[in-house]
């Protein structure tokens, strides 16, 4: 099954959007690693509803007027992938967690590390908010888009 494709400006860089039938599958940045997400073939598809109704939300979300997100979602991945990008949508607009405290919340209050690493294969940036995710001291922590773009989404929200 081809996925769709649309590139879209945003105010952190070029984002292309992928989608499914089913739901939006990632969100990749400008320089994206090409490994980080893993996607079967992909076609460009502006028309295609899912990437509309994702770039319209997106384009609130930037500008101010919209503090959740709401898309299909097809997140492809591990069991335990999953469930660390289900923690990341309960992450309220505007509030931080750590890695530890979502591997608490998962019940592997041990498992920090791969948290982290789920954290990082997050293929549906923004609206599955892993730049909600610092470290335990506070500090900003490694993201696909990159720090600058993690401290700027961090800062939109705090507005």
């Amino acid at each position: 099954m081809t996925l769709s494709s649309k590139t879209i400006p945003s105010p952190v860089g070029e984002l292309t959007l992928i989608a499914s039938d089913a739901g939006l599958v990632a969100i990749l940045w400008e320089n994206d690693a090409p490994d980080r997400v893993k996607l079967g073939a992909v076609a460009e598809d502006d028309a295609h509803p899912v990437l509309l109704m994702a770039e319209s939300q997106l384009g609130e979300y930037f500008a101010g007027a919209r503090k959740r997100f709401d898309l299909p979602l097809d997140f492809r991945g591990t069991d335990f992938q999953k469930r660390v990008w289900a923690e990341l949508l309960a992450i309220p607009f505007g509030e931080t967690r750590s890695y530890g405290e979502i591997a608490v919340k998962l019940g592997r209050p041990r498992a920090s590390r791969a948290v982290g690493a789920a954290n990082g294969r997050n293929p549906i940036s923004i609206v599955a908010p892993c730049h909600r995710v610092i470290g335990s001291t506070g500090k900003l922590t490694g993201f696909a888009g990159g720090l600058k773009a993690k401290e700027y989404l961090l800062g939109l929200e705090r507005q």
